[in-house]
């Protein structure tokens, strides 16, 4: 009880402080277990004045032991330092006698008590958005809404982060996102990014941190920034393990965790999965074009419904050895499948008159079409950490490589009423291989007080093959290869890349950052007919600086330089025929994206755990790259000729602008009701010298109600609108979400049973866009299905063992002064 009670006092708000202007003393350490030399993450760290029963300041240590805490006067103090199981340290007596100087406890050994415990339950809850120095934490467990739904549904309620209907995600306005999991970069994103989203039950995320100015260690790739998805894990002594099953109208999803430590070494496994019941998608085009003199006039309008399905599985097993008290490996494999099967009916209509509108022909057809994807993948790493004698420094070496192997299977065939055309068809055969490999070195060492320097190096190797096997309808039904269409593909990208970077503390503390430089070598080869990728180097600078006004209120600025390289579907010439009147293709010719951010953040906790984060951010994209469509009555793809087309292709269309901000706010009105929101806006411009100037204003705000209608039920109320965008040929459409469930924990609240509802009172959302071209104008409407009604199931059980130690006693170090 008293463990569970320190930790209710560390997860809020401390209150005010009284604080003298010119005293400003900081207390560290890191706290370790005595036999295993292994650090304690979450032990907490209580400090009391002379003479009092309750702390006054404290904070609980991160996942390498580690605390600092600032702001601290003249004076005398007892800190005490404890965590279940383990023998609590007393310090009585410690004395500060200088301002602005620091007291460093170092290695803090805490000796495991002689109790057994046959089970233990970890109480504690974090704040569900945490503001850092590098980065935004948003995390999971906190929310309801998301429980039995995949990581898409868990994206939508994080600040700065917009999701759209088809499953898209983008960052304070930008696509182009590095997406990792723990920390680690997957081939199960190379094939298609909704999709590998959507197969990553919530249940295994543990949090979501959000990257927007990455430091030199990160990749330069990804103009918007990078959200690594954080899994769950255990380095908790003993045996423990959970099951999350749940079941609804659209999604059904389960997972199992198996964790088990003992001494120096771990190991875990898991496995889940997840499979989206069949929907049917309603879609129309109306699409007019004209030809050069305006005095014809071609309508094409096209209505149909495409049932859709996908599920995928995740399976692994990870292990972590303490070799010895300064040596670590740790070492993780695991497989990824997904699959989504689509098909489809459309009604064609095709009208061709003049401007008087006397009708000169028209064509009715049907076309029936369908897809199957599939993707497989192998991930694995081998990480070594080397720590030494010297505070924090260490040598980190880590290998990856993840392994992707995808098919798919599409066609399509269009009957014509009256038979005024033969049936034509299409069907192709497209598999393909995806191999990644990364090594990289890192390497810290505080240099002095307030400063600590990094570097480090790395190698990314990619390998891309693809076959793509098109048949062609022949007259009398039967198929017959089309060369035209037919071909195979290789493709290699190896970056070359290192970084230094330092970590600094300057005037008293008074202000604290990073500043770094990295440089990345691009090599790429493809064997496209006619192309040749040039080499091009890349020198990334980044920096943020923090000034931190108290424990509870800090101001940032931050600078990064970025790049987007094109994706190897951005550049494969292949055309996609799916619909003979839509068609796409990619550029081989595109050139790398370059982005320059400047963001500036400004965060405060209040004493009642209220919290607000403000994000005011400044973008510049050149050579961006972009989707442009241009209409063709005739198109001639590899001696075929298709009329009535839209050709869609990435080019590097000039230069984006955003200016924008983002305010997330969250408050406990009572100790029942909590209220979170994020409200975000900015104005985009896109300019090039041969198109017009496009600028438009969006927003996005989302709100979150929690209560507590008893200590274990709980309900929730959420809500997302996205307002429309211009873009450069057009406007993407508005969006609305909102979702209601309810929590009920018991047997002691290892277990809970949950119910989802999404969208309960609209079974659609229609989704109206618009583009337009030099001699077209086109309306796309969808509806797409969006209610859902579901329930999950939890359970948490195990049996966690902790060593006995020696002596009873509470260990009472020397008393340090400064």
């Amino acid at each position: 009880m008293r463990y569970f009670i320190l930790c209710l006092l560390y997860i809020l708000p401390f209150a005010a402080v009284a604080q003298s202007s010119n005293a400003k003393a900081k207390i560290t350490g890191k706290v370790i277990d005595s036999e295993t030399k292994v650090p304690i993450e979450m032990a907490i760290v209580s400090v009391f004045r002379t003479g009092e029963s309750k702390p006054f300041n404290g904070q609980t240590t991160d996942q390498n032991g580690m605390f600092s805490i600032d702001n601290l006067q003249t004076g005398e103090y007892r800190i005490t330092i404890d965590f279940i199981s383990y023998k609590e340290i007393v310090y009585n007596a410690v004395k500060v006698n200088t301002s602005g100087n620091s007291i460093n406890l170092g290695n803090i050994q805490l000796v495991p008590s002689s109790n057994q415990l046959d089970e233990v339950k970890i109480v504690s809850k974090t704040q569900t958005v945490q503001n850092k120095i590098d980065k935004m934490v948003y995390n999971a467990a906190n929310d309801l809404n998301s429980q039995g739904g995949v990581a898409t549904d868990v994206l939508k309620n994080v600040p700065m982060i917009s999701v759209d209907i088809d499953g898209n995600v983008e960052l304070q306005g930008n696509p182009n996102i590095r997406f990792l999991i723990n920390g680690k970069p997957s081939s199960i994103f190379g094939a298609s990014v909704s999709d590998a989203l959507q197969s990553i039950p919530a249940s295994q995320i543990k949090s979501i941190e959000v990257i927007t100015s990455p430091g030199a260690k990160y990749d330069a790739a990804g103009t918007g920034g990078i959200i690594n998805i954080v899994l769950k894990e255990s380095k908790v002594q003993g045996i423990n393990s959970s099951i999350n099953l749940s079941a609804g109208t659209r999604l059904e999803n389960g997972s199992f965790n198996l964790n088990a430590r003992k001494g120096n070494f771990g190991v875990g496994v898991y496995f889940s999965g997840n499979k989206q019941l069949t929907t049917k998608t309603k879609s129309s085009s109306d699409r007019i074009s004209y030809n050069a003199t305006r005095d014809s006039i071609n309508r094409l309008y096209q209505n149909g419904t495409s049932p859709f399905t996908r599920s995928g599985y995740q399976t692994g097993i990870n292990a972590n050895w303490s070799i010895t008290p300064k040596d670590e490996l740790t070492a993780t494999l695991g497989y990824n499948h997904f699959e989504n099967n689509s098909s489809g009916i459309t009604l064609q209509d095709q009208t061709s008159s003049l401007a008087d509108g006397t009708v000169l022909s028209e064509i009715m057809s049907e076309r029936n079409s369908v897809s199957n994807f599939k993707n497989n993948a192998i991930d694995w790493s081998l990480g070594y950490k080397k720590t030494f004698d010297r505070e924090d420094q260490e040598l980190n070496f880590l290998v990856t490589s993840s392994y992707g192997k995808s098919t798919n299977d599409a066609s399509q065939e269009t009957d014509y009423r009256d038979n005024v055309n033969p049936t034509s068809g299409l069907r192709s055969y497209n598999p393909g291989n995806d191999h990644q490999v990364e090594l990289s070195l890192d390497f810290v060492r505080p240099i002095s007080k307030g400063f600590v320097f990094e570097m480090g190096s790395k190698v990314s190797l990619e390998n891309i093959n693809s076959n793509v096997i098109t048949d062609t309808l022949a007259l009398d039904g039967s198929y017959i290869n089309n060369q035209g269409q037919t071909y195979g593909f290789q493709y290699k990208r190896n970056i070359y890349a290192a970084y230094a970077s330092t970590s600094f503390s300057l005037f008293k503390n008074f202000l604290e950052g990073r500043a770094g430089l990295r440089y990345e070598r691009t090599n790429t080869t493809a064997d496209f007919v006619g192309v040749s990728i040039p080499d091009y180097n890349t020198f990334a600078p980044s920096f943020t600086v923090q000034h931190k006004f108290n424990e509870n209120e800090s101001v940032k600025f931050s600078y990064s330089y970025r790049i987007e390289r094109p994706d190897y579907e951005e550049l494969n010439p292949f055309f996609n025929i799916s619909d003979p009147h839509n068609i796409s293709t990619g550029n081989p010719f595109l050139k790398p994206e370059i982005g320059n951010r400047f963001e500036l953040g400004y965060s405060k906790n209040f004493t009642n755990n209220a919290n607000i984060y403000f994000s005011g951010y400044y973008r510049r994209n050149t050579d961006d790259i972009q989707s442009f469509s241009t209409y063709h009555s005739v198109l001639n793809v590899n001696g075929t000729d298709y009329t009535d087309v839209t050709l869609t292709q990435r080019y590097n269309i000039g230069t984006q602008t955003d200016i924008g901000a983002s305010l997330f706010g969250s408050i406990k009105i009572d100790e029942k009701l909590n209220i979170r929101s994020t409200i975000e806006f900015g104005d985009r411009t896109t300019t090039n010298p041969s198109l017009p100037t496009v600028s438009g204003f969006n927003y996005r705000a989302n709100l979150n109600l929690s209560y507590q209608f008893a200590p274990s039920f709980t309900g929730e109320i959420f809500g997302n609108y996205r307002s429309s965008q211009k873009n450069i040929q057009g406007n993407r459409p508005a969006s609305f979400f909102y979702n209601l469930a309810l929590r009920k924990q018991f047997l002691q609240k290892s277990a809970s049973i949950g119910l989802t509802m999404a969208n309960p009172f609209n079974k659609y959302m229609s989704q109206r866009s618009t583009k337009y071209g030099a001699s077209f104008n086109q309306v796309n409407i969808k509806e797409i299905p969006v209610q859902s009604f579901g329930i999950s199931f939890s359970y948490k059980f195990g049996k966690l063992e902790f060593k006995k130690g020696e002596g009873d006693n509470h260990n009472e170090p020397q008393q340090p002064t400064i």
